[in-house]
């Protein structure tokens, strides 16, 4: 109790964003969605929650994930450590496989008297840490499906039963065969699963509202925009395929290691995806309109969270966090509804913080931020005092002033077969080595102002020479055990 005071009287004292008082948090998650939003600048997409909630926070720019991929990644920004350290690069194990001992971020905050709970894909499916949450995580049942596809699913777990392939196998036997790579459904909201897991966020939000207790730490994560792409038909018809442009550069990184000019294909084990792999324009503009309208089916649930704070009044103490697990490519390079890499596509993701009574509502910054930065930021906000496992650096200077740098470079890291990549992407440029026991370091180097989407690697280019040794003796000194290898 004396602890929890403690905390509470520190964070009165050292607040500057006009709250007295413990705030909530509200932690938004989104899979798969890249920074393609009215506030991010782009021209086609329908956001205006999404939007609204920049006007009221500060919209990160340049913001990283520590791996582009969705476990490891959320299970790095969870932890407030790098991959590196907890030693997950692959989906599959649990946390606490590698560190029993975590403290983990929202279980710092349930440490410190907060009510920490989880609702939707917070950590990954199935993937979970029981001791970072007050009570179990709660995932919707509703279909992520249309009544037609769900009964395919049925009918093919039927007859794999039958046949003794359970659960059913990669390959002819893959449930996701069955599964179209986009649908529009007549329906409402709330008959899919993110529209009903904001039905049961709204009923937690109401239920504190009526009844407040300890301070929340709630965590609403939504599942689109991941492939498949499958929303209501209201957003699809959003949208005019007939004004939809496909990517120009269609090919992968020039001059690339092998190992790191890789990406993964969502699409590719969907029903009705073509067997030589090919896509042809019309299947490439569907997927494109797919994915924009399960981003606007995300924003509406967003914009339903944020119209309860400010009905039932927590808004005025309520931290809101919007946050995607990475970055992913709709073309460019020529790969579709694919991340797995160390390239800006993959690894830059979105984030938006708005805290109440903050000065800097509506900036954006170009400040360097990552996904491991987010748990030093939080505890700052709120007052706790400092977990000393967190491996971010805390971004509230830069939510008082956009134009502060608390980060000389993000860092990303990937496998790639025997091989694992680690990025630094700098204010200027994107330098990444691949390392393998045994084997000479591989090198790329893009510049961030010429070449954004990481085309053409420059590494050999002699007139980088210089630029190169300092970017690898940079990466060695915040690294200096950086040569890791896939477990």
């Amino acid at each position: 109790m004396h602890l929890l005071f403690s905390s509470l009287l520190l964070f009165a004292v050292t607040s500057s964003f006009g709250v007295t008082a413990p705030p909530n948090i509200l932690f938004i998650s989104s899979d798969d969605m890249r920074p393609q939003l009215g506030c991010y600048g782009d021209k086609v997409v329908k956001s205006p929650n999404l939007d609204a909630l920049a006007k009221r926070g500060m919209l990160f720019k340049r913001s990283y994930v520590q791996q582009a991929l969705c476990s490891p990644s959320r299970i790095s920004m969870l932890s407030g450590r790098y991959p590196a350290t907890t030693q997950i690069f692959e989906i599959g194990r649990e946390l606490r496989t590698t560190m029993p001992g975590i403290v983990t971020m929202p279980q710092h905050f349930k440490n410190h008297g907060y009510e920490t709970r989880s609702l939707g894909k917070i950590y990954h499916s199935g993937i979970d840490d029981a001791a970072s949450w007050s009570v179990p995580p709660v995932h919707s049942k509703a279909p992520r499906y249309s009544p037609q596809t769900v009964q395919a699913v049925k009918t093919f777990l039927t007859h794999a039963k039958k046949r003794g392939v359970t659960p059913p196998k990669v390959g002819k036997e893959s449930l996701t065969s069955v599964v179209p790579a986009f649908e529009s459904v007549d329906c409402v909201d709330d008959a899919l699963l993110d529209g009903n897991t904001t039905v049961q966020a709204i009923a937690q939000l109401k239920e504190y509202a009526a009844n407040p207790g300890k301070p929340f730490f709630y965590g609403v994560g939504f599942v689109n925009p991941h492939v498949p792409w499958i929303s209501p038909k209201k957003y699809w018809d959003l949208y005019d395929p007939a004004t939809l442009k496909l990517t120009k550069n269609n090919f992968p990184p020039r001059k690339a290691p092998p190992a790191a000019a890789k990406a993964g294909n969502g699409m590719n084990a969907h029903k009705d995806y073509p067997p030589d792999g090919n896509l042809p324009d019309d299947m490439k503009i569907q997927a494109l309109h797919s994915y924009l309208a399960a981003i606007s089916y995300v924003d509406a649930q967003v914009g339903r969270l944020i119209q309860t704070l400010d009905e039932t009044g927590l808004a005025k103490n309520t931290i809101v966090v919007f946050w995607s697990d990475h970055g992913y490519y709709m073309g460019e390079h020529g790969w579709w509804a694919a991340k797995h890499n160390n390239y800006e596509g993959a690894t830059r993701n979105c984030l938006i913080i708005a805290t109440p009574g903050m000065n800097t509502a509506g900036q954006t910054t170009m400040a360097l931020a990552q996904s491991v930065d987010l748990a030093p930021t939080l505890t700052e906000l709120c007052g706790l005092p400092t977990n000393t496992g967190f491996e971010g650096t805390s971004l509230v200077p830069v939510l008082k002033n956009p134009g502060t740098q608390v980060n000389d470079a993000a860092f990303s890291w990937y496998p790639s077969g025997p091989w694992l990549g680690l990025a630094m992407r700098t204010p200027d440029w994107r330098y990444v080595e691949w390392t393998q026991p045994g084997k000479p370091t591989q090198r790329e180097l893009y510049s961030a102002l010429k070449d954004p989407q990481n085309n053409n690697n420059v590494s050999e280019n002699p007139e980088h020479a210089t630029l190169v040794e300092a970017l690898a003796a940079q990466l060695a000194n915040r690294f200096p055990h950086r040569h890791y290898q896939k477990p």
